[in-house]
């Protein structure tokens, strides 16, 4: 069949949108041709696919292949639609069979030799993947992570060979499993039990933490305003896991989560000459 359709995920803030790569092979000279708003990362997939087919050990149909990431009115980054344009390929030129497609969505970048590389992102579109009823394929180390989401099969993979060799039925890629219990650990913070003196100071940051108020420290350098607020996380109560899911989100699409770090309050120490524009961001 000369069009396969392979679905994934494209990033939106905070939001993951449902995007289907279409892939058609006609006659004609050959080329590949990216539709759908593609950013350059997206656009230099065509070298980084080719490659990584031929080193796998697939052949590159020398056809007229056109791509489509649909929706079209949303932006496209990054190279995480590198894997779901491979498989789309390997699906229109009959290399791999194309109804074992329906039931997974894919993300991942590729290298020239084949292997998966981790993207940003990934628990934010395994969370929002939940509602419809597919297994997730993702790099590695990024599986670790969007496994915490628990309501999706989250499958991982290595290189393009394992993810076909599944799809074709002559493999079995494993499932990646979360720890299901949130870090509650009061140790893992700084001690107010540690500070000597600032009695008035240590009220009020007990205050704050019990009744979820805001405040503000204010002195000369020096009189223990940061080792205080350095102490607030340890006071609050436990995340709940939808508050823990939440904050590890934003972080992986900054690509800072560690899931060692799940269920732990962030904290934020910018410097003090730091600015409105640094601290929330332009525009």
């Amino acid at each position: 069949m000369p069009l396969a359709i392979v679905h994934s995920r494209g990033l939106d803030g905070l939001c993951a949108p449902e995007v289907a790569v279409e892939v058609h092979l006609t006659g004609g000279l050959p080329s590949v041709t990216l539709v759908g708003l593609p950013d350059v990362e997206v656009k230099e997939a065509r070298d980084r696919v080719r490659a990584a087919l031929q080193n796998s050990g697939f052949e590159f149909p020398a056809k007229r292949i056109t791509v489509n990431l649909a929706p079209a009115d949303l932006p496209k980054e990054s190279g995480r639609f590198d894997l779901p344009i491979a498989l789309g390929i390997l699906a229109a030129s009959g290399q791999i069979p194309g109804k074992a497609l329906n039931d997974y969505e894919f993300a991942g970048e590729l290298s020239l030799s084949g292997h998966l590389r981790p993207i940003r992102g990934a628990l934010a579109m395994v969370l929002a993947a939940g509602s419809r009823g597919r297994h997730f394929v993702l790099p590695a180390s990024s599986a670790r992570e969007a496994a915490l989401a628990h309501e999706v099969r989250v499958l991982t993979a290595t290189t393009l060979l394992e993810v076909c060799a599944h799809l074709s039925g002559q493999g079995e890629l494993s499932e990646s499993i979360a720890a299901s219990t949130v870090d509650h650990d009061a140790g893992a913070y700084p001690d107010l039990a540690e500070v000597r003196g600032q009695t008035q100071a240590k009220r009020a940051l007990e205050i704050a933490a019990a009744g979820a108020h805001s405040l503000l420290f204010a002195g000369p350098p020096g009189t223990g305003k940061s080792m205080l607020a350095i102490r607030l996380p340890g006071l609050l109560p436990p995340m709940t896991r939808e508050a823990a899911l939440e904050s590890a989100a934003v972080l992986s699409l900054a690509g800072q989560f560690s899931p060692e770090n799940f269920g732990r309050h962030p904290f934020r120490a910018p410097h003090h000459t730091a600015s409105s524009a640094a601290l929330v961001g332009g525009g």
